[in-house]
């Protein structure tokens, strides 16, 4: 990631963007702001499941303006540092989950292998939508992708 630009992150929008500096670690940022929304996640899972889903809306409206800012700040469509969308995506992911630990990690684990694995649909939104939607879109499905096989996991168990 040292040859892409680096953002200002006095600037509010980068520093969102960059997950409040987790997508500045050397390696896995999107790892990395996957945890920050793993994080995030606590203490919003005490939100009603309305409030929570308004505010899924919020952050996602709100990253794709974000991100496709931040990535013209940069001149780079989806800078590798640029980790709001997995801080949404695996918030999507957890949505509605018993708030333990062990379903939380199961759902990282999810969230992160359909976001690099990109299997189909994901990896065509990731090619063919650019921009801030673009950017946004892929984790979007991702995360939907994970809270699909966990609710199904919760109603078998």
């Amino acid at each position: 990631m040292s040859t892409q630009p680096r953002p200002d992150l006095k600037n509010p929008v980068h520093l969102l963007a960059f997950g409040f500096g987790a997508g500045l670690v050397p390696r896995a940022p999107g790892t990395a702001g996957s945890l920050v929304g793993a994080v995030l996640y606590l203490p919003l899972s005490a939100l009603p499941l309305a409030a929570y889903l308004v505010l899924l809306g919020v952050l996602f409206a709100g990253g794709v303006w974000l991100c496709g800012r931040t990535a013209g700040d940069l001149g780079v469509h989806d800078h590798g540092g640029i980790v709001f969308d997995e801080i949404v995506g695996i918030l999507v992911a957890v949505t509605a989950l018993p708030l333990d630990w062990r379903w939380l990690l199961i759902a990282f684990l999810l969230f992160r292998l359909f976001d690099i694995i990109k299997p189909w649909p994901i990896r065509l939104l990731d090619r063919r939508v650019k921009g801030g939607l673009g950017i946004m879109l892929d984790d979007l499905v991702a995360g939907i992708a994970a809270l699909a096989l966990l609710q199904s996991g919760l109603h078998l168990l």
